[in-house]
């Protein structure tokens, strides 16, 4: 562009000074010669004058660029400063950071070496305390020797041993006169209030038969199916709406003697044929969660599987194949096994519930001896529900002996998602103690006995007008998906003699 410019005003130059010769030659007469002298002087001069423009058009921008260079100039010396100020005020803050955090990681090594100590006591405290406590039994069952060893001088008296046995049966002996009288048509009946004597008098019930008679009554009983589930209630606390059925295994021979679960499980276990019981009951309690939840949706069943099927992998595949077809049902379906089983759980036990956990079931922890309980470890097991005996939460040296205190267990499990319920049940004054305890669910002889589950097809019983037979049913009325259910005038009379009962024995 500037090129263009030049030769266009070196070309108007050659012109302006050619027609001022032109114009002197023929306007003045002058000769040729003296008019292209002049149009040369002429086109020099304006050569000059443009030269000279040009310099001093030149000399004006380079100082307008000077000016613009020096003021740019200032402005990035400036903006250098300003980073520069910032940049040793970020430096400073950066140092005054890592004193800070030197301090916070000092005083954090300090406390870590306080915990540390007191990690140290609380585990020389621990350990005294599991000494305290396996010395404990050794003190307890010295005491326990010298009632039977009294009565050993008397030869002449040998039934001296189990007088005092219905001594201490004395409190529970007025139940059982008065669901006597309540439930003469029963035979069931009288059979199970003597439950709960018989888990604290084990030696008892092997009277009726040694365990070979047990162990073909078992066989026979397998074969033929004569293995009958018992259901006792869960209710909530403190209204005593039903939530939940315990499904409890009873053995009937060929005499239609009944016989408890404790009677016959260790036998089954050693015998092989705790599979196949398991494998029975399940059956029996799936039946009878499909009528229950027939009148109430939110009924559960609770279903007992013993370590040894767990651990089978030949039984446990029948058993989950099982369950896999009925998988439903599994949100109202809990299987319930003991606290030592999870505590010697092995690899195979443990791929197994795992099996059981993904298909959708619930679990459940009984016979609970101790509260040392871990309720992350059970929660990420699956256990959704822990059965805890009322005397053992309600025993004071519980606080001492476990991690937590009694009363804020309810509160720890919850927060896993895992419900605690208090078990063995049998007076008022231990319902309103639990409630203290933030109790939600019990079970006991206080709300509802075992009773036989009706068999299919089976007629329609009375509806019960009694208050206690209102509050352990789901649907308010006499039975419960085909429990068996006490007629209207016995159970009102069983609950008047109850009254009584509880007036001469005084507070519970």
């Amino acid at each position: 562009m500037i090129r263009i410019s030049t030769i266009f005003i070196a070309i108007c130059m050659v012109l302006v000074s050619a027609s001022l010769g032109l114009v002197l030659y023929s306007v003045t007469g002058i000769s040729g010669s003296e008019s292209a002298i002049v149009a040369l002087t002429a086109l020099t001069f304006l050569i000059l004058y443009n030269a000279v423009s040009m310099r001093l058009r030149d000399r004006t921008d380079v100082g307008t660029q000077i000016a613009d260079l020096s003021r740019g100039t200032a402005d990035l010396a400036r903006q250098v400063a300003e980073f520069g100020r910032r940049l040793s005020a970020t430096e400073a803050k950066i140092a005054s950071a890592n004193a800070a955090g030197a301090d916070r990681v000092q005083s954090v090594i300090g406390e870590i070496s306080e915990l540390g100590g007191l990690v140290k006591q609380l585990a020389a405290s621990v350990a005294s305390h599991e000494e305290l406590l396996t010395e404990r039994p050794m003190e307890l069952t010295e005491p326990a020797a010298p009632p039977p060893a009294a009565p050993q001088p008397v030869l002449s008296q040998p039934a001296a041993p189990s007088k005092p046995q219905p001594i201490a049966e004395k409190p529970q002996a007025p139940s059982e006169k008065v669901a006597a009288m309540a439930m003469p048509a029963s035979k069931e009946a009288p059979k199970d209030t003597p439950k709960e004597t018989t888990k604290e008098t084990p030696k008892e019930t092997p009277k009726s038969g040694s365990q070979s008679q047990v162990l073909s009554a078992l066989r026979s009983a397998v074969d033929e199916n004569r293995l009958d589930v018992y259901l006792q209630p869960m209710v909530t606390l403190p209204q005593r709406k039903v939530r939940f059925y315990e499904a409890v295994t009873r053995l009937r021979d060929e005499r239609d003697q009944v016989l408890p679960a404790e009677d016959f499980i260790g036998i089954a276990e050693a015998a092989g044929l705790i599979g196949r019981v398991d494998h029975m009951v399940m059956l029996r309690c799936v039946q009878v969660l499909r009528r229950l939840m027939v009148r109430n949706k939110d009924v559960g069943v609770f279903c007992n599987m013993a370590a040894a099927t767990l651990g089978n992998a030949q039984a446990f595949s029948q058993c989950l194949d099982f369950l896999e077809a009925n998988r439903a049902l599994a949100p109202s379906f809990i299987l319930e096994f003991k606290q030592s089983m999870f505590r010697n759980l092995g690899a195979t036990e443990t791929e197994h519930l795992a099996a059981l956990a993904q298909r959708g079931y619930r679990f459940s922890m009984d016979h609970v001896t101790d509260l040392r309980i871990e309720p992350r470890e059970l929660a990420d097991r699956g256990v959704r529900y822990i059965k805890v005996p009322a005397a053992l939460l309600l025993d004071p040296k519980q606080g001492a002996a476990s991690d937590i205190h009694p009363t804020d267990l309810s509160d720890l499990l919850g927060r896993f998602g895992i419900d605690l319920i208090a078990e063995r049940i049998e007076g008022e004054r231990a319902v309103v103690d639990l409630l203290d305890y933030d109790v939600r669910f019990g079970q006991g002889f206080l709300f509802a006995p075992p009773r036989p589950v009706r068999p299919e097809g089976a007629g329609a019983a009375p509806s019960s007008g009694a208050e206690g037979e209102n509050k352990t049913e789901p649907g308010g009325s006499g039975r419960a998906g085909g429990i068996e259910a006490v007629p209207a005038g016995l159970s009102q009379r069983l609950t008047g003699n109850a009254a009584l009962v509880r007036r001469a024995a005084g507070p519970a």
